[in-house]
């Protein structure tokens, strides 16, 4: 009695000190969530968890700690434990006290372990217990597809629990009727000792027998044949063998109890040997079959199977959504056509983000504190026309600020948030290469009033990670203003009140910093924010979903937003090929929003017809909104994920054939095309695009990416999905004719280094202090023809700032460096292509006549530019003809 009383005690207290511990992180996280409006969330998960951590924890104190005991009674002999050291041995008996007390703490750690354990895996018993069906069944057993994504985990994780807990307890059992010896003599048990560690093998046993019968559904999901899922050796051979392997365990289970309750060990090695020969022939048998039946005809026995991994993998990655069309990229293309397609050329992205970034640090970092983490491309309606856009914004990085001004106080009080965004157009380029600006400077100064904003502030971003407290008596910085600063107070409700003692405490305990605790600037009006760094942020809330690694920002209604897509996944949809080692089933199930300012966010269901997303929605009923209740004005700038398109898009270069000779051939092996960074062959990254496809009359925010052949480089199909406006979220595919060429990207970069006048100016410009970086290689489809884009940047050795110089354009056997694609278009396609003519002699000019020709030059290209902005191609070709005919002028009249 007074040996369970002292373990209580002990477990008692080190339940204290796990409590006093976690204290701070628990109650400030329910703070957290309690302000963000998804305390709901936490209590559920919560519950579960602590539901999961007791059931598991008593279940396993009482198996282990019970056994023990019973073990402990049903000897005679004292607790021994034998210490040997040379030839000497000295024993140690334990009185009985010290051996339960032992026992009991023993007991109640492991339990304390596996509670741990069971709570971290409250997702599967959440999901299996608000399970919605797939409506789809397994070709095998005929089970719905739901059987394996939310019951078989439960019940893999109960078994594994269940074969633990009972072989510790075995183990311990058997080592207190052995006295504690390791190493002494073999002692005789007692016949009760020996009916209970028979009772506890047979349990074992029990459990093992199911954990075969578990393992023949697990086959659904293995590697092991000519395609996923299992093929003619698993079906034939390991699944019958599985059977008899749990009917053997069962009866060695069986045998084990009439070994205990008769004391002959006869029946005990009876079953054991059924066993293990049993497990021998399991292992020996399927690689003799699958060598000398299933691989000389692997084809034919292989078939059926070959063709459900096709069907299985098409369905787990939505790639029977995909359409296919035929595309031969052998079209004549002429001045006219391209004039058809103005809205696809004026939207062709000459800006690569990674030197972008680096130019928009160079020209709109304005201050050293603040910093672009990313450029993200969109498309917006402006002025009535779809037009794509780069956008970064402009965080606050308190890394930045100067050695002297990194205090507390600064870190945290005064230099508390990002401010504006800048933007430019995707083909545009304005004077020495850079960007033209729709958006810039502090304050955020617009061109065009839908991309205005007038709560530029970022107190949430891809790179806030320090908490910041806003609403105290110090000031918050806002914006730089010329020699003097501007100052504001946080307007939002977001954060958690400091409004008494208790939670300054917990605060200062969680982040390790008395100033919250101390600071005479926090008052109770004062909010801390934190979990500012939005995938953290988001994550906390729903860490269940897999998130795509590119959020994006998006401009509505004058205030700044995030957008981040997740995924829905799992890896264990029958009859699929795994991506990774946790996914061979994803979805873009959710949208979610985030408020750049206040932190607010909203879990959208942008797939309701996922299982797994409306069983999350059971599970968190508070959580998640439909799709139709996100504001119009933000549903305008979603787009679709590159992340998943990426996923897609790898698997469908395997899984667009569907025959299964072909598939088993590998003949028709597809692989993303290739591309040249700086002197790296890479795969060509998915890239948006506004155009025109070739069987629609409107342009459409586009995805895409081209495929060539496995080992060669011509593009055998280019792939696209949707990524706004009515038709989001549909994907098809363009096929090109395998008995004609189509230029591959790398053959374009191949066919760049190769041309002299290309390749000797870009190796001029590499050195004496230069470097040439060159952009993404897009490939444009337009009227089955293909046009392939890469612009060149120039950066000095002695700057940061990449100056885009040069645009190369292909189309055929023609290709070109000029100084902008339209320019480069008209080379190609004969407009004001050749020399210049050579000018008759005439007067000497006088320097009126020189004067009047440079502002007539000046005017025509000022008129150019408007007509570039404006996207009137006609009126730009006008403008630089008559450009072209000042300079020549002007050349011949210095010239004399």
């Amino acid at each position: 009695m007074r040996a369970r009383r002292g373990v209580l005690i002990v477990l008692a207290l080190l339940a204290l000190l796990i409590l006093v511990a976690a204290w701070p992180e628990f109650y400030t996280e329910w703070l957290w969530f309690e302000s963000v409006g998804y305390l709901s969330v936490f209590r559920t998960r919560l519950t579960a968890q602590f539901g999961l951590f007791l059931i598991a924890g008593l279940v396993t104190f009482a198996l282990i700690g019970l056994n023990l005991v019973l073990a402990r009674r049903l000897t005679s002999s004292p607790f021994a434990v034998y210490l040997r050291s040379g030839r000497s041995r000295q024993v140690i008996e334990l009185a009985d006290r010290a051996t339960t007390f032992a026992i009991w703490l023993a007991a109640g750690v492991l339990g304390l372990v596996f509670g741990l354990v069971a709570a971290a895996r409250w997702n599967l018993f959440l999901r299996f217990a608000n399970a919605v069906p797939f409506g789809v069944s397994d070709p095998v057993f005929g089970q719905d597809v739901g059987f394996y994504v939310f019951a078989l985990p439960v019940g893999r994780t109960l078994i594994n629990g269940l074969l633990w807990a009972l072989g510790l307890a075995l183990i311990g059992a058997a080592l207190v009727y052995g006295g504690g010896q390791l190493r002494a003599e073999l002692r005789v048990y007692s016949p009760r000792a020996l009916m209970h560690l028979s009772v506890l093998g047979a349990l074992w046993l029990l459990v093992k027998s199911a954990d075969y019968l578990v393992q023949r559904y697990e086959l659904l999901y293995t590697a092991r044949a000519a395609a996923a899922g299992p093929g003619f050796t698993d079906i034939t051979v390991r699944l019958p063998a599985l059977t008899i392997l749990a009917v053997v365990v069962g009866a060695a289970a069986v045998l084990l109890l009439a070994a205990g309750w008769s004391r002959r060990a006869g029946f005990a090695w009876t079953g054991l040997g059924l066993w293990l020969a049993t497990l021998v022939l399991a292992n020996l048998v399927p690689p003799l079959v699958q060598q000398f039946q299933a691989r000389p005809n692997e084809l034919v026995l292989e078939r059926p199977y070959i063709e459900r991994a096709i069907a299985g993998t098409r369905a787990a990655y939505n790639l029977d959504a995909i359409q296919e069309f035929q595309y031969s990229g052998q079209g004549t293309l002429s001045a006219t056509a391209l004039e058809e397609h103005q809205a696809t050329l004026s939207n062709v992205r000459v800006w690569d983000y990674r030197p972008l970034l680096a130019t928009y640090a160079q020209l709109q970092e304005i201050r050293p504190y603040y910093d672009f983490y990313d450029v993200d491309v969109a498309a917006y309606t402006l002025g009535g026309e779809l037009r794509g856009l780069m956008l970064s914004a402009r965080e606050m990085n308190v890394e930045q600020l100067n050695e002297e001004a990194r205090t507390w106080v600064n870190q945290h009080l005064v230099y508390t948030h990002g401010y504006g965004y800048v933007a430019n157009p995707v083909n545009q380029i304005g004077a020495e290469g850079l960007p033209v600006f729709l958006v810039k400077d502090i304050p955020p100064q617009s061109s065009v009033p839908e991309l205005a904003v007038t709560r530029p502030e970022i107190y949430y971003g891809e790179e806030t990670t320090n908490y910041v407290i806003v609403n105290t008596q110090t000031e918050e910085f806002d914006y730089p203003m010329g020699e003097e600063n501007v100052y504001t107070r946080f307007q939002g409700i977001s954060g958690v009140p400091l409004s008494s003692f208790w939670r300054r405490l917990a605060f200062f305990i969680r982040f390790g910093s008395s100033p919250i605790l101390l600071s005479p600037s926090i008052t109770s009006e004062s909010r801390i924010l934190f979990h500012r760094q939005i995938t953290d942020r988001v994550q906390t809330v729903a860490p269940f979903l897999r998130y795509d690694p590119d959020p994006y920002l998006a401009v509505a209604d004058g205030k700044l937003y995030w957008i981040y897509d997740g995924y829905t996944f799992t890896a264990r949809y029958p009859y699929s090929e795994s991506y990774d080692e946790n996914t061979n089933y994803i979805r873009n199930a959710v949208k979610i929003t985030l408020d750049a300012y206040d932190g607010t966010m909203r879990f959208y269901i942008a797939d309701p017809t996922d299982p797994l997303i409306r069983t999350w929605a059971r599970v968190f009923p508070d959580l998640f909104r439909p799709l139709e209740e996100m504001p119009r004005s933000l549903a305008e700038r979603i787009r679709y994920p590159e992340g998943l398109f990426r996923i897609q898009a790898y698997m469908f270069g395997t899984f667009h054939m569907r025959d299964p000779q072909v598939f088993y051939n590998k003949e028709d092996l597809w692989t993303l095309a290739y591309e040249l960074h700086g002197s790296q062959r890479q795969q060509i990254e998915p890239y948006y695009v506004v155009m025109r496809l070739p069987d629609r009359n409107t342009p459409e925010f586009l995805l895409i990416v081209p495929y060539t052949p496995m080992n060669r480089d011509n593009m055998i199909a280019w792939l696209y999905a949707h990524s706004g406006g009515p038709n989001y979220g549909q994907l098809g595919v363009y096929k090109f004719s395998k008995q004609e060429l189509a230029y591959g990207p790398m053959q374009i970069e191949s066919r760049i280094n190769q041309d002299p006048t290309i390749s000797a100016q870009l190796t001029l410009w590499d050195q004496r202090g230069s470097q040439v970086i060159g952009g993404n290689l897009l490939v444009i489809p337009i009227d089955n023809a293909l046009i392939y884009v890469k612009p060149i940047f120039l950066q000095a050795e002695t700057s940061r700032l990449p100056e885009l110089q040069r645009v190369i354009v292909a189309y055929r056997d023609h290709i070109v460096m000029e100084t902008s694609l339209r320019a480069g278009l008209e080379r190609i396609f004969g407009i004001a292509t050749g020399p210049p003519p050579t000018p008759e002699p005439g007067p000497t000019p006088t320097a009126s006549d020189v004067a009047a020709l440079a502002r007539s030059a000046q005017a025509h290209y000022d008129r150019a530019q408007a007509c570039l902005r404006a996207g009137d191609w006609a009126c730009y070709g006008e403008e630089q003809a008559a450009l072209q005919r000042d300079l020549e002028a002007l050349v011949a009249a210095t010239e004399q």
